[in-house]
């Protein structure tokens, strides 16, 4: 579903991602695991069309997507969750969510997506009325996911949604993004600090170290591998 090919990132002069190269197949979870600073996020927002990159090619269901630009790369079937959620503050949850659905014309299946997110999350129904920003930290990450969903993704990416939860929050929004690949058939490409969690739910994951991709394996494997248990998972 989604390739890098050799992919080369730039902030000015300064080189964030040094010919990475990596696979999505349709129906996985992926996860991206990293420390703070090796480009993970710089990764998503290069295949988003926010940060084009100086080289390589992004090849998005056999098509390169270098010369879109990020809406269109959204209409294509792509949506990211961002890293710090970015909600609307004063737009009620359910604006938050028509501004998902924003680029999408068909009313009828709007809302019958919507009526999902409000099953998937019965929290975000019974506050469907209360504006974005008075809503908890866990309640903001599910409204994030949310709107991100109502656009339809056939890939969904997302940036760090365990940052700052609660580890009872935490536990659920693992389990939801789990269970939106499978109801949902979702492809989902996660990148997170929290390896160990990742790595329990995704099929397959790639270890990044200062812009470069140091390892690929299977989740299982990964989590066995002596190197990524020191390095990352805290064993």
């Amino acid at each position: 579903m989604l390739k890098l090919k050799s992919v080369q990132t730039f902030y000015g002069n300064i080189q964030a991602l040094k010919g990475i190269s990596l696979e999505v197949a349709e129906g996985e979870i992926i996860t991206l695991i990293g420390a703070n600073g090796a480009g993970k996020s710089t990764t998503l927002m290069t295949i988003c069309g926010i940060i084009p990159p100086r080289s390589g090619d992004i090849l998005f269901m056999g098509s390169s997507i270098l010369n879109h630009n990020a809406n269109e790369i959204v209409a294509l079937g792509i949506s990211q969750v961002p890293e710090g959620r970015h909600i609307f503050p004063y737009l009620s949850v359910s604006e938050n969510l028509d501004m998902g659905a924003f680029l999408r014309k068909d009313k009828q299946e709007i809302k019958k997506d919507m009526e999902y997110i409000y099953e998937l999350f019965p929290i975000l129904a019974e506050r469907r009325h209360q504006a974005g920003g008075t809503l908890s930290g866990g309640e903001q990450q599910m409204l994030a996911i949310s709107r991100a969903l109502m656009a339809r993704p056939k890939l969904l990416l997302m940036d760090e949604p365990s940052l700052g939860l609660a580890p009872l929050i935490l536990g659920q929004i693992f389990d939801i993004i789990k269970k939106i690949n499978t109801e949902n058939r979702t492809t989902i490409f996660l990148v997170e600090q929290n390896a160990n969690q990742a790595l329990k739910i995704a099929h397959r994951g790639y270890v990044m170290e200062n812009g470069r991709i140091t390892l690929s394996d299977s989740a299982d494997k990964l989590l066995s591998n002596e190197e990524v248990k020191k390095a990352y998972l805290g064993i």
